[in-house]
């Protein structure tokens, strides 16, 4: 992997594996909930994007068992990936930071986890 961002579909995978390994489907439920649903992967593209990350060596098979006949596989974060992903995170909050910073919502509003006051409205928690 190099220096450029990861593309959000690649951040969320990598996201919905960082705490547990898990198997396809349960990675599909975490990206929409992570994503807050606004990222649904279709079976094919989520296949192909863990065979890609599995060739960059991003993510390992944790499991692989055969249910009814069909090869079932539980995918974990590889130590590469772990490295990408927290290099990713800290890119990102640097990012929020700066245009916390800029937008002049400092102070409480820059801390991470923190809710950011527009006015006298709450925004994000």
């Amino acid at each position: 992997m190099n220096d450029q961002a990861l593309r959000e579909p690649t951040l969320l995978i990598l996201t919905a594996i960082a705490d547990a390994p898990r198997h396809g489907y349960a990675i599909a439920q975490e990206v929409e909930k992570i994503s807050e649903g606004r990222t649904k992967m279709r079976t094919g593209t989520l296949y192909g994007a863990l065979e890609r990350l599995l060739e960059q060596e991003l993510i390992a098979v944790h499991e692989e068992e055969v249910v009814d006949g069909r090869r079932r596989r539980s995918y974990a974060l590889a130590p590469r990936g772990r490295e990408v992903l927290t290099a990713e995170a800290a890119r990102l909050a640097r990012t929020a930071q700066e245009a916390t910073r800029r937008l002049g919502l400092g102070g409480a509003a820059a801390s991470p986890g923190a809710a950011f006051r527009i006015g006298a409205t709450a925004v994000g928690t």
